[in-house]
């Protein structure tokens, strides 16, 4: 579990020059290292800083090191949770609008979703990566889809899809890692 000095120190980094005004906060952070450990293949330190800064580069002194360390601690809770069964809880603001955070959670775990989109359907069945990912796609705001649109703007049924995103990380997890 990441400190609330962690997190500011991560954010200071994600919002830092020149990446800054394209970086995902810390919510949508950590929706890149779910993404990194549901799916099928695991990602280096630089390609969650591209992901998470929307950055083509990684600075010339590296990763910075905060970054890094957050980024492995989440992935270790991440990853001993579900090996032990447990549904992943995702982070809530202490204050501010939970369904945006939720959405920025969202857009960081379907950007790493896209990014790797091939290694995740050559690993399972495209439909059944598809259905799981429903619910992530929807609230993650990254489609003008009609559909995805009603449903984000009811909030009973946007609710509903919230409320399934720990089974579907899940099952999602299980469909990758689980042995045959």
């Amino acid at each position: 579990m990441l400190s609330n000095s962690d997190i500011e120190a991560l954010e200071d980094i994600l919002f830092a020059e020149p990446w800054g005004d394209h970086a995902l906060d810390f919510f949508g952070f950590h929706g890149v290292v779910c993404a990194s450990v549901i799916g099928p293949a695991s990602l280096e330190a630089e390609d969650l800083f591209r992901l998470a800064t929307g950055s083509e580069t990684v600075p010339d002194t590296g990763v910075p090191e905060i970054l890094t360390r957050c980024a492995r601690e989440l992935s270790q809770d991440m990853a001993h949770a579900l090996d032990m069964g447990q549904p992943l809880e995702l982070p809530e603001p202490e204050d501010g609008d939970p369904m945006n955070a939720l959405e920025n959670w969202c857009a960081g775990f379907v950007d790493t979703f896209l990014e790797n989109e091939e290694s995740w359907l050559e690993a399972a069945s495209e439909e059944e990566v598809a259905d799981l990912m429903v619910p992530m796609l929807t609230l993650s705001g990254l489609f003008e889809d009609e559909d995805f649109t009603k449903v984000r703007e009811d909030e009973k049924l946007a609710g509903r899809m919230a409320d399934a995103i720990p089974d579907s990380l899940t099952d999602l997890y299980l469909l990758f890692h689980a042995p045959d």
